[in-house]
């Protein structure tokens, strides 16, 4: 599933943060990659312990919790807090596969990657190249969105972004572990839960919402890994 979620950021929580990210001390992305993404790295990321990334990060995760698409797509049980990247002057970052395990920041908790999220916080027309490639089945999806734009997508995808040519590219990313592992089946859960919506905006007290909603969680309880 690659689902584009429009405007979590609104234009003017989009100009404070990139204001705020702008007058940070960027470091070199390899210094946060494993031995073979470091050899097709080559961006700048903030450290996890920015204070301003940190409140930037959590702002992102509260609008995330407003969320409805998120929450029916990635059926979240962790969230890893937001990292923040730069790209500019060429830098790029080549094709990989995230990791599957991380930690999460000052507990003893691993964290299993089943979605991957980008939030892009500049505009389209801003920089040149930069676009996010993600490979499917069907095959490469480029994706260059408008800033407080998010965009949701299975971890265990090959992708890359572009060199950035022109410009200055920042984003937000991190992953979340799912109540439900596998992306073949959040999407089903995913579209089950677009068709109960649909049926009830038409019919408040449809039956046939009732019995969709009751297969909905007997899936859920099913796929569920808690």
């Amino acid at each position: 599933m690659l689902l584009r979620i429009p405007e979590l950021l609104n234009a003017e929580e989009v100009s404070v943060c990139r204001e705020l990210l702008l007058q940070q001390p960027w470091q070199d992305g390899h210094l946060t990659a494993g031995h073979i993404a470091a050899q097709v790295k080559t961006n700048h990321q903030l450290p996890r312990d920015n204070m301003i990334a940190q409140q930037i990060g959590q702002l992102i995760l509260d609008k995330l919790g407003r969320s409805s698409m998120f929450m029916a797509a990635a059926l979240p049980l962790k969230v890893l807090p937001p990292l923040f990247n730069r790209y500019e002057n060429g830098t790029a970052y080549g094709n990989h596969i995230d990791n599957a395990i991380f930690t999460m920041p000052n507990a003893d908790m691993k964290v299993r990657s089943d979605v991957s999220t980008t939030v892009f916080l500049s505009e389209p027309d801003e920089y040149e190249g930069g676009e996010l490639v993600i490979s499917t089945a069907y095959g490469e999806n480029r994706v260059k969105l408008a800033a407080g734009d998010a965009i949701v997508y299975p971890a265990n995808s090959l992708h890359r972004v572009e060199p950035v040519t022109q410009g200055v590219r920042l984003g937000a990313f991190f992953w979340t572990q799912s109540l439900v592992a596998s992306s073949e089946q959040r999407q089903i859960l995913y579209d089950l839960d677009g068709s109960i919506q649909k049926v009830l905006a038409t019919d408040a007290h449809s039956e046939a919402a009732r019995s969709l909603s009751g297969v909905y969680h007997n899936l859920l309880r099913m796929w569920s890994q808690t």
